[in-house]
């Protein structure tokens, strides 16, 4: 029996309102309900009840489903097709069949071969008048499927063990990898497995950390909150710098980097960040100054924000077009402590890229490394397929020897930050694309959630 969770319930007064207050209308609300359609492995029968028994539901709760997405390990019979239609009340030609492909970036073509749009786009009136062309989206899916020369790269974080909630990074070395022509291969180390106590605690581990890092093409550390592991991530930043390993630092990765450089380089032993140690003598990163230390709430840097590149002859300037200035999304509490930054620049370390004030580092860059660059801000946040972000197409062509010939390729479309009349003439180009292609990418991005929608059913 199919029961409603309290949070499914929760979204599904907010659903039902949407449908009966805010949009009230015909054409202004459509349900696209995902079911899983399980498929026994003994006789190979594909079971329609869970799809019954949701839909059942969810009329119960007021809702009537426009479309069924039905995700099953196979294309839908023509006979379960029909027996969904009867018991379900949907039309034949609404229900569509999400079947296991090679990668995701088929999807939006399975929805397309099965005239999914056709019924989004009828539920919402909305009309298309020219077929909408995926030539590339289908060679970059098909590209995808073709790679076989492996770029490995070590992930250093604390949730390792959940890749979901590297989702974003995940994706975007996915977008630079493919660009290049790679197939990505992601070592996920726990960086507390890199860390001497671990020797102690948890050999096997340990040994295996290590080893994986080392065999590693690149290095990459992702943001994060918290002290734990963080003894590790600066064991990989250094071993990184030490080895020639390129190396990229996301946030709080690029904390670790500049916190390892004044520890090793420096001599300055007890360096840290406050967020880790409220009373070190050296802080090399500290709470903004404009932040509340007691009011956590709506406290952090949030949003779109300029850098302003401090050197034109850096890897991180050619990597985004040689612009003078670029805009990225920020997410942090703590930045670099702009009272050490002479100390830094003296001994090597260069900060190719600050804020508007000059106080704030955005970007950190060691000029006699092959690539070891550290981002305040998330490059990821807009990386997009066929438009990689720069720092990510960086790392990817510095793990496989091809830094040099990529900066010198400026023809590569690359997601650089933009300015205000950059940012107008995109919004223009935007509204005059088909509505077609919003309908694809919304369908897109609801499979992607199918695990979380369908667990709420079953």
């Amino acid at each position: 029996m199919t029961q409603v969770t309290p949070q499914a319930f929760m979204f599904l007064q907010l659903v039902d309102s949407y449908s009966t207050m805010l949009l009230s209308g015909p054409g202004n609300f459509c349900l696209i309900h995902v079911s899983l359609v399980p498929v026994l492995n003994v006789v190979g029968e594909q079971k329609t009840k869970p799809t019954q028994h949701s839909v059942r539901e969810l009329r119960g709760q007021g809702l009537t489903p426009n479309i069924l997405a039905c995700r099953s390990t196979m294309a839908l019979e023509e006979n379960v097709k029909e027996k969904l239609s009867q018991f379900c009340h949907v039309a034949l030609e609404n229900i569509v069949t999400l079947y296991d492909v090679p990668n995701i970036w088929h999807v939006p073509l399975l929805l397309k071969d099965q005239k999914a749009h056709e019924g989004i786009l009828k539920a919402l009136n909305l009309s298309s008048t020219t077929e909408p062309s995926l030539k590339e989206w289908t060679s970059r899916a098909t590209l995808c499927d073709t790679l076989h020369e492996p770029v490995r790269i070590a992930m250093v974080g604390k949730y390792t063990g959940f890749s979901d909630s590297y989702l974003s990074v995940l994706k975007a070395l996915l977008h630079a990898s493919v660009e290049l022509r790679k197939k990505l291969i992601v070592d996920w180390i726990p960086a507390c497995d890199l860390e001497d106590s671990s020797a102690k605690e948890n050999p096997d581990a340990y040994k295996a950390a290590w080893k994986l890092l080392k065999g590693a093409d690149g290095i990459l550390v992702p943001g994060g909150f918290g002290d734990r592991g963080v003894q590790g991530k600066i064991l990989a930043a250094k071993y990184a710098r030490e080895n020639k390993i390129p190396y990229l630092g996301i946030c709080l990765g690029m904390q670790i980097a500049v916190i390892e450089y004044a520890r090793s380089v420096l001599g300055l032993r007890d360096a840290n960040s406050t967020e880790f140690d409220v009373n070190c003598k050296n802080p090399c990163v500290i709470f903004m100054p404009e932040g509340s230390k007691t009011h956590m709430g709506g406290t952090m840097r949030l949003g779109s924000r300029r850098t302003h590149f401090q050197v034109k002859d850096c890897k991180s300037a050619k990597l985004y077009g040689n612009k003078s200035f670029i805009d990225e999304r920020h997410r942090h509490r703590y930045e670099v402590n702009p009272d050490m930054i002479a100390t830094f620049e003296n001994a090597g370390l260069s900060f190719t890229g600050k804020d508007e004030t000059g106080q704030r580092m955005e970007i950190v860059e060691l000029p006699n490394h092959p690539y070891y660059i550290g981002a305040q801000f998330h490059p990821e946040f807009k990386s997009r397929p066929g438009k990689p972000s720069a720092f990510f197409l960086g790392l990817i062509a510095a793990s496989c020897r091809q830094l040099d010939s990529l900066i010198g390729n400026v023809p590569v479309k690359v997601a650089n930050g933009c300015g205000n009349e950059e940012r107008m003439a995109k919004t223009e180009k935007l509204k005059s694309l088909q509505n077609f292609y919003l309908v694809v990418y919304m369908v897109t991005a609801m499979v992607c959630m199918m695990k979380a929608i369908t667990a709420s059913w079953l």
